[in-house]
Parts: C-alpha cells; structure tokens; sequence
C-alpha cells in the first residue's frame, strides 16, 4: 500500500511533489499533519529520501511527538523531528566543544530570576509581574533580531521602567549572562544561527547530515528563526512549508505572516498547493469562519468535506451576566451529557485566563469534571507517574492473573474505585487519570504484557501523546489551537474581551479576528456562542466580530439566536 492511497486529491498533490521548494497551504480541518507525514513517508518509501536526512521542525515538543508517532505508524523510523529550539540546541552542543574547547553554555531555567538580580544592581525595583513583561520585550526583540540599540529606538517601554532603563536592564541581563556562561532560549537560535553564518566547516557539515526539511505552521516563524532556516538550507531550496495565514495568532511574540504569503515571491519555481476540503466542521461551522475571514490576506475558503442534512446551526445566546453566562453554558454541557456525550468531546474556550474561574465553578456545582488546558501535563501528573512505576514494577513479578486484571489490581491498590470522587478538586483529577490509563489497558491488543504496556506507556510519555481523560476542557483560544472537540463553547464574546482592550490598530485587530477563526474552527459537530451585558456598573457591547458574522451571514442561517437556559436567567441578543 503507497504512503499516497489515503489522500485526498489535493494532499496526495502536495505529497507527491518530493522536491521543493513547496508550500501547502492548508486550512484549519484539511489534514495538515497527514499531509506531511505522507510526504515524508512517500519519499522513503521511493528512495528519494534516506530517513535521517530529513528533518521536521515543529513548534512545540508535543506536535513533534506526534510527529514521530505518526511516522512509526507509517512505518518510518529515523526521520529528525524537534521544534526549532531543540534542532538548535542539538546543534551548539554538538558543535560548540570543537570550536570553543569546552562545553556549551548552559541554559538559564529563569529569565525572570536573572533579570531580578540585574535590577537590583541598577537600584530598580520592579514586581514580578513587570519583570516577566520585560522578559517577553526581550524575548520578542531577540526573535526580532533586533540589538538593544535598534530596541531602545523604537521607544518602547515597559510599565514604570523607562525606555532607558529597559535598555540598561537588558544589558545588566546580557552581561550576568556572559559572566555565568549562561545562554537564554532566544540565545540559542541567535548563536547557532551564527555559528553556520561564521563556520563554513559546520554549515557544510549540518548541510551533508540534513538534505530535505519541512516546517509546520510556517505562518508562525519569527525573523529569528526564518534566518536559522535559511541557513540550514544554504543555497539549496529542497523545503516543504506549511501553515495557514487565518491561523498566525503569535504576532505578540515575533511570528511574521509575511513569510508565508511571500513564499512564492522568495521562490518563484515553488509548487503551491492550497488544502481547504475541511473534514473537521459541519457546512453551517464553515460558513461563520469563512464570514469572518472574508477578504482577509492569504485567507483560504474552506469547503465541508461531507454535507450533513442534520448539521446544527451555530447559536449565540446573550445572557444579563458572566455568572449567567457560566451557569447556562454549564446547563448546556449538562444537557448534552445527559443526550449521550462524553465530556472529553466538549471544550469551552475563551480570551483570557481570567475568565475560566467562573465557569469552572460552575460546571463544579453541576457535578461536572474539567480541566483547565495548560496545566500540569498528563504524564507528569504524580498520579500517573506512580501509575506507570508500579505498572512496571508488577511486570517483573511472577503472576497468574492476565494483563487486564493485573492492571486493575495495581491501579486499584493506587486508588481507582468505582465510582469516581466529586467533580471540581485534586481527588476527582487523580481519579480521572488512573481511569484512563485502564481505558488504555481496555483497548489494548490482545496479545499485550504489562511489560509492553508499561513501555508503550513511557513511550507515549516522551512524545507527549497523552490519553482521553474524561473531563470537559477549559482553554483559552491560545491554547486551544491545533486541537478539536465535537462540541464547543466560545464564551465572552464581548467588545473588550475580543477584541481585547489592549488591541488597537487595524493589524492587532486583525490578529484578534484571527484568533476567533481560531475558536470557530476548533468545533466539529456544534458551535454555541455567548455573551453578557452587564460588567460591574457598565455595559458591555457584544463583540464586533459577532455582529459581523450575523450581518455577512443575515438570512443565510449561519447564526441563531438561542434562547438562555442559566438558572439565573438571562434575555436574548
């Protein structure tokens, strides 16, 4: 069976096309992943790629994780997959001892420590909070490839801490830095970048270990990083992008949109493939996303891979309050529950943190389970990593039980009882955990040991593919992004709130609507939106980006109000 038999025609274009320069432009919902993994998978399987020439840049270590699972499932083993820090990272120290004569510097565990202790020997005495905005000025400047010199000339500062003091702080940091030996995450990409740049012995050494490379979400590099880019490739172009404009939520931190959209100016004999069969959404989900992307740059239109005579039209319902709000998202997610759905397959999702407290609570009281996204990751939790220690301390000892039931006994013995604590606290997390690692056990082949399951577990650790656990999911719109549920939540959608305040001007606005796409997008079967009028004394209006959708899409059914169904009441929008 060819790597290309599961693809549509369009995927199977841009994995077919084994030499670059290519760009996909994928939509969210298109299959993006597989797309890429395919590709790779068809140019082993045809020789024209040696599996450890090739190397995958990602952004975040669990998407490279699922990387690298998805190419063993294809049978592939070998390919490199790490996110651009790590591929660096791996670089300077391998490098660095031949050039310098001695190890590679360390890397600093807190910004925010250092930058403290720069602080105080310029007599300044920024809080906390201030001192983590300063290491986000740096950071974006560093991504930027701007000196501290070009900083302090855009006039930018931080809190109380003049543009002056911004610049003598920065280099206080550098300077602590370059005393410890110490190098920070932004540090890495800027000196292995330099290195090739400097060394031609080991840009020539990194160009003959790696021939062909392919980069997720291509919309999000920043300067930094499509420099560190550009000399991994040299003067060759054998490169695979892909990303989505609509998606580019990180301009904040540095990531430029440009690189993207001008890829075919930068390579005029590049191939450019546009994915926009959607196999995610239903019809109705699509047509409020591309509404609100309508004539935006580089905006791909997405079409339902499969049309539904029961799709379910959006819905937007206004409620008096945020209270209201939760309480009636919280009777929805109830509601549909008691229909026949799992937790795991509802999310809500919303601008900022802040905003979760109330919901939390609120599906707390009606006896439903969530989690908060960007906690503490599953295999990390203490639960499961006593779990996975006693699962493979029981694989050594003799037993007459089978796998199943040893699995049972051991999670039992860790606290897994039959009925599950009350919803809302640590009790409930730690049993929802070792639920799910018996689901695992439960869907396990036949033939499986609890050797092999305790490694498959440890396996499953390092690329951070972390099991279903039964939980609603509470996550900003950050977060949320790159995952799915059937059923979402978009909570909040007031003016202020997103767009949030802070954004002014027609691109930080724009990166806001980019980010509601983001939300929209996440939901596969149903889509419910919310909002509330009252903020304290005020008055809230409800989101721009809401009333744009309903206008663009008046008579069309892409919205419908619905009725509040919270305790305390509430009125329609």
């Amino acid at each position: 069976m060819s790597a290309l038999d599961a693809l549509d025609e369009r995927q199977r274009e841009a994995a077919s096309v084994l030499r670059g320069p290519v760009a996909v432009l994928a939509g969210a919902g298109t299959g993006k992943t597989r797309v890429i993994t395919h590709r790779i998978a068809h140019g082993v399987d045809t020789g024209a790629y040696s599996p450890s020439r090739v190397m995958a840049v990602t952004f975040t270590a669990k998407a490279a994780g699922e990387l690298r699972g998805r190419l063993r499932g294809l049978g592939i083993e070998g390919v490199v997959a790490r996110t651009f820090h790590a591929a660096a990272l791996a670089q300077l120290n391998f490098f660095w001892p031949t050039l310098a004569g001695s190890p590679a510097p360390s890397i600093i565990d807190n910004k925010v420590r250092v930058l403290g202790q720069a602080a105080e020997q310029l007599r300044l005495r920024p809080d906390t909070a201030t001192l983590r905005d300063v290491a986000s000025e740096i950071e974006w400047r560093k991504v930027s490839m701007l000196s501290i010199e070009q900083h302090a000339a855009l006039g930018r500062s931080v809190g109380r801490i003049s543009t002056e003091q911004l610049a003598a702080l920065q280099q206080g940091y550098e300077a602590l830095k370059d005393d410890r030996r110490q190098l920070d995450f932004e540090d890495v990409l800027l000196a292995c970048a330099g290195m090739l740049e400097a060394e031609p012995r080991v840009a020539a050494s990194v160009h003959e270990q790696y021939r062909h490379f392919t980069v997720d979400e291509y919309q999000d590099v920043s300067p930094l990083q499509n420099r560190l880019l550009e000399m991994w490739l040299g003067d060759r172009s054998d490169i695979c992008v892909v990303g989505d404009a609509s998606q580019t939520i990180y301009s904040f931190a540095g990531a430029d949109q440009k690189y993207l959209l001008e890829f075919g100016r930068r390579y005029p004999n590049a191939t450019v493939v546009r994915l926009e069969t959607n196999y995610r959404s239903q019809p109705p989900i699509l047509a409020a996303a591309n509404a609100l992307m309508n004539g935006r740059a580089g905006a791909l239109e997405l079409v339902a891979a499969r049309e539904s005579l029961t799709a379910e039209t959006p819905t937007v319902t206004t409620y008096e309050t945020e209270t209201d709000e939760a309480a009636g998202i919280a009777a929805s997610i109830a509601a549909r529950i008691a229909a026949g759905a799992s937790p795991s397959e509802i999310a809500v999702l919303y601008r900022a943190h802040s905003q979760s407290g109330a919901i939390q609570q609120a599906l707390g009281e009606a006896g439903i389970a969530s989690r908060v996204l960007g906690g503490k990751r599953f295999f990390d939790m203490p639960e499961v990593r006593q779990a996975v220690l006693a699962l493979r301390g029981a694989s050594v000892a003799p037993t007459e039980r089978g796998f199943l039931s040893n699995v049972q006994k051991v999670l039992r013995e860790l606290g897994l009882s039959d009925e599950p604590p009350a919803a809302g606290g640590a009790q409930r997390d730690g049993w929802e955990a070792r639920r799910a690692i018996l689901r695992l056990a439960e869907e396990a082949p036949s033939e499986t040991t609890l050797r092999s399951f305790s490694e498959m577990l440890m396996a499953r650790a390092k690329d951070q593919h972390e099991p279903t656990v039964e939980n609603v999911t509470l996550s900003t719109l950050h977060a949320a992004k790159g995952l799915e549920w059937p059923h979402v939540h978009l909570a909040g959608w007031t003016e202020g709130a997103l767009p949030i305040s802070y954004a002014t001007g027609f691109d930080a606005i724009d990166e806001e609507r980019r980010l509601a796409y983001v939300g929209i997008t996440r939901a596969a079967r149903t889509l419910a939106l919310s909002w509330s009028h009252s903020a304290g004394r005020g008055e809230r209006q409800p989101s721009r980006f809401l009333q744009e959708i309903g206008t663009t899409a008046r008579g069309t059914g892409i919205l419908r109000e619905s009725a509040p169904n919270a305790r305390r009441g509430g009125r329609r929008g």
